[in-house]
């Protein structure tokens, strides 16, 4: 990767690392790239979250594209997977989204997606940093200067998709929605809603700067504790740009992105429906999934930490279901990227199908007691090369043996290193990473 984008577009603090001018320059050098390949007005969906940046960067954005003679389609606040899709279902030649995910409101990002609604490769990434930094295009004048459209039914079309994804009638199930001030915040309970669910919400008031304040799928615990006070059957809970699913049991259990795989693997491969009969997933992916699946006897594809490594996996094995323990599912069936509100649609449909709570659906898999850090202010570029680092790690591994592992790697849109173990016994985990945390903090010093 360069030095723009990241493992999931270009990210950081909005105003400061994330500049108009680089959104402007972004959107030119896009617009660019389809005229290299022989698009003459290329047409690119824009979409954002609701963070007050947001408007700043599309309004930059939207700046770029037209001034290199492409158009852009603002469709407004819409979650990440709903550019995705709306880009494919319709005859635009790319997509770009405008959201830091599940980072606080000081950040945002900008990810783009091709005409096929796939996020752009890493050598698609390069060729934008070079003409970025070539800053020779061309500058049309006139009548080929591109135009801003809107699409006010966009979040609509999205709503009917995602409703259609569902063969079930979720009426008599009783739902609580974290949607994270986020853009779920209104598509999520209109799709429960529309499904027949009883749907009550919280966080699901954005005013541009209270997304992901203390809210949504990286604060479990807001919904669990809003599923126990509303006697709710299910907690859902998404991320500031609503690609990530985490979930609640009627007695306030978390259920993590693994378990929710394991859930829709087990129900899909009983189907028939999971195809070559695997499922994708990250190193980060707890042990119990695995062994979970080895039981089921169903394949499990193991790539790096990043949905984009996931996605790959399953485009170049056939696979359709693959994710993150972090709630970023993909369902290549009915999308082109994570989607947490489609997430949610096909747990909440294997819920009702079964006639199983989830509570007993989650026990398709125990988990191993794991313990993750983030070790900060520590120069994670050098981590590769640091030996003394790397030592203390198959120290704990011969520790641990077969009973555990222990994973580190520097962050792919931060700046920190994550030490994360798992083990037999949560004590035996903790000391496993305090070690080797210990470690990074003593070698990587900045």
């Amino acid at each position: 990767m360069g030095a723009i984008f990241g493992t999931d577009g270009t990210r950081g603090q909005a105003n400061d690392e994330l500049t108009p001018e680089l959104a402007l320059s972004l959107g030119r050098a896009l617009v660019t790239l389809l005229h290299t390949g022989g698009q003459r007005r290329p047409t690119i969906v824009i979409g954002r979250d609701p963070r007050w940046s947001g408007e700043m960067l599309e309004a930059a954005l939207v700046a770029g594209v037209t001034s290199a003679g492409g158009d852009a389609l603002s469709v407004g606040v819409l979650p990440t997977p709903g550019v995705a899709h709306l880009t494919a279902h319709s005859t635009a030649a790319a997509g770009a989204m405008i959201s830091a995910s599940h980072n606080p409101v000081g950040d945002n990002g900008i990810k783009f997606f091709g005409a096929e609604g796939f996020k752009l490769t890493d050598t698609e990434e390069a060729a934008l940093e070079a003409i970025v930094a070539d800053q020779s295009a061309r500058r049309p004048t006139g009548t080929d200067i591109g135009r801003r459209l809107s699409d006010r039914s966009a979040v609509a079309r999205y709503v009917e998709h995602l409703a259609s994804t569902a063969d079930v009638d979720l009426s008599g199930l009783r739902i609580v929605v974290d949607g994270a001030n986020g853009a779920a915040s209104n598509v999520a309970p209109q799709v429960y809603r529309h499904l027949g669910a009883e749907v009550l919400t919280v966080h699901c008031s954005p005013d541009g700067a209270n997304i992901n304040d203390r809210a949504g799928s990286t604060y479990p615990e807001v919904i669990r504790a809003a599923v126990l006070e509303h006697g709710a059957d299910v907690g859902i809970s998404h991320d500031g740009d609503a690609d990530r699913l985490i979930a609640a049991t009627h007695d306030g259990a978390e259920v993590d992105g693994d378990v929710i795989l394991a859930i829709l693997a087990r129900d899909m491969h009983h189907q028939g429906t999971l195809a070559q009969g695997a499922v994708a997933t990250t190193v980060m992916t707890n042990l119990g999934f695995k062994r979970a699946m080895e039981d089921l006897h169903i394949e499990v594809v193991e790539t790096k930490v990043g949905d984009r490594y996931v996605l790959e996996a399953m485009r170049g094995r056939g696979l359709n279901l693959g994710g993150e323990q972090s709630g970023h599912l993909i369902d290549l069936d009915h999308a082109t990227t994570g989607d947490g509100v489609l997430s949610a649609v096909r747990l909440l449909s294997v819920v009702r199908s079964t006639g199983s709570p989830l509570k007993e659906l989650a026990q398709v898999m125990s988990r191993l007691p794991q313990v993750l850090v983030n070790v900060r202010g520590v120069a994670k570029e050098r981590l590769a090369e640091t030996a003394a680092v790397w030592d203390a790690v198959r120290a704990e591994e011969q520790r641990l043996g077969a009973g555990g592992r222990v994973l580190l790697r520097p962050s792919g849109t931060e700046p920190l290193v994550r030490v994360m173990a798992e083990a037999q016994t949560p004590e035996e985990a903790q000391h496993a990473v305090d070690v080797i945390a210990d470690a990074v903090r003593d070698h990587l010093t900045v």
